[in-house]
């Protein structure tokens, strides 16, 4: 009768319990992916042009915007902590990006054309522009 007891409090602590969904991969938050995305392409152009450089205040405020956002989904330190430290994420953001740059008219091999892009981010305001300046 105990061994019943044990097993119908069980049966009734898993269906009162909330069902638990699977969070998605942070790749696939479209706001946290995007974000990240900016910042990776807004470090590009500052690392490549001397004449943009990073709002580093404003880069790391967003970056802890992201964080926030992340753990308000649910996503733990540790779960947000190894998105950004993949090696497999780094790869990928890096394959997208080397399209955008490509896609944008930038040349590794000439810098002045990370000037041209980062100058035409911070005119038209997009979320990469916020997070350069004009020097």
């Amino acid at each position: 009768m105990r061994n019943l007891t044990v097993v119908f409090v069980a049966l009734l602590m898993a269906i009162a319990a909330p069902a638990v969904s699977a969070k998605p991969s942070l790749r696939d938050v479209k706001q946290i992916d995007d974000g990240l995305f900016a910042l990776a392409i807004a470090n590009e152009i500052r690392e490549n042009c001397g004449s943009v450089s990073a709002r580093m205040i404003k880069a790391y405020s967003f970056l802890k915007s992201l964080e926030s956002q992340a753990k308000s989904m649910g996503y733990s330190d540790a779960e947000i902590r190894a998105h950004i430290k993949s090696d497999a994420e780094k790869a990928r953001m890096r394959q997208i990006g080397e399209a955008y740059l490509t896609q944008n008219g930038v040349t590794r091999s000439n810098p002045a054309t990370f000037c041209v892009l980062g100058r035409s981010e911070i005119q038209k305001s997009s979320q990469i522009g916020a997070l350069l300046r004009a020097n």
